[in-house]
């Protein structure tokens, strides 16, 4: 369940209702939490090429549609480095290929340590995460990929749906798991494909489906308005 509290229309003091609440609530072996609003989580997005998410982020913090705070920008390619730098965040760039991919995440662990990073954003981050980091992050990182899950897994999903002469595409937020594209869903969008629409015309359906979904999914778990169920997400939309 979730609970919008207005502290200001109760009859005790705020601090003596969360200790009286977390007596009930360990009397009932039950798990909860309380976040003071305003609020904003202290997030982390990572990135290899592809911008237009990373963008959507950025300018919807901005504006403060998102409530987070983008504690810094990690690249494990130098392509999104510029944009980092114009909105004055802290970028590291981790190379990852080959020998260097295990000291890669064992440094992205060091910085989402130092920097106190409550969430990590993969926003088209290509790289597949190993089983242990996904275990020790569970429930804090976010994916966004590029297809209407659990269609089309793994790398091209534009190709394949138009291969497959799909009539709509899309693109699906999730929780990170050790299962590839399979961690629980917080949320999908959709558009649909007329039969003049290339290759390149899917991509850019699915990129402006991509941007969507992944804004709304960080809201909905920024927000406290997830609840992981086993392999499913369940959601409380505003």
């Amino acid at each position: 369940a979730r609970l919008e509290i207005e502290t200001g229309e109760l009859d005790v003091d705020p601090e003596d209702f969360i200790e009286g609440f977390g007596t009930l609530g360990r009397s009932m072996k039950a798990k909860w939490h309380f976040r003071r609003l305003p609020y904003k989580m202290r997030t982390a997005v990572l990135v290899t090429k592809t911008d237009h998410c990373l963008n959507e982020i950025l300018w919807r913090a901005e504006i403060g549609e998102m409530p987070v705070e983008i504690t810094s920008i990690i690249g494990n390619r130098d392509a999104c480095r510029g944009i980092a730098e114009r909105a004055g965040i802290p970028f590291h760039l981790i190379e990852m290929d080959g020998e260097q991919r295990a000291s890669g995440f064992t440094r992205i662990r060091e910085i989402l340590a130092e920097e106190k990073v409550e969430l990590a954003v993969l926003a088209r981050f290509m790289q597949i995460l190993p089983d242990d980091f996904c275990r020790d992050f569970e429930g804090r990182l976010i994916n966004i990929h590029h297809s209407f899950l659990p269609a089309f897994i793994g790398a091209n999903p534009y190709k394949q749906a138009y291969e497959r002469g799909v009539k709509l595409i899309g693109a699906t937020c999730h929780y990170v798991t050790a299962d590839l594209d399979a961690g629980p869903i917080i949320e999908q969008e959709v558009e649909r494909v007329q039969h003049f629409h290339a290759p390149n015309d899917l991509v850019r359906l699915g990129r402006n489906c991509e941007r969507i979904a992944l804004a709304k999914g960080i809201r909905y778990h920024v927000h406290d308005r997830t609840i992981i169920d086993g392999h499913r997400a369940i959601v409380f939309p505003d």
